[in-house]
């Protein structure tokens, strides 16, 4: 896809030089950041999979991973209905329980092909 075609999937229907390279610069930003959060994402998961220990223990206090979908949850619901200042205040948590969700939902559905080959 070139900088013409992203653009006119953003809604833009010009062909303005220097818009259609500021669209350019966009999207090869948002690729990058799109592997740099993947890869990120990906050592934390692959630092997870050495063992259940470290599974349970990321997702403290909850004792499986069902629970601990439950409670990332029942947070995000809370953090969207808090007042705009109060959500400012959260935002490490908002980032650590989505941190969370990503590995419960991880693991729940690979956990037991990953710990059973551990186990063999």
């Amino acid at each position: 896809m070139d900088a013409a075609d992203f653009a006119r999937a953003c809604g833009y229907t010009g062909d303005s030089p220097a818009l259609l390279e500021a669209f350019e610069a966009i999207r090869r930003n948002g690729i990058g950041q799109a592997r740099h959060d993947h890869y990120r994402r990906k050592a934390v998961i692959d630092e997870l999979k050495q063992s259940e220990l470290l599974f349970l223990a990321a997702i403290g206090p909850a004792l499986s991973a069902e629970e601990a979908i439950e409670d990332t949850a029942r947070f995000i619901a809370c953090w969207r209905n808090m007042p705009r200042w109060r959500q400012e205040r959260h935002l490490s948590d908002l980032a650590r329980a989505r941190q969370q969700r990503l590995v419960a939902r991880f693991f729940r559905r690979y956990s037991h092909r990953l710990w059973a080959l551990e186990a063999a």
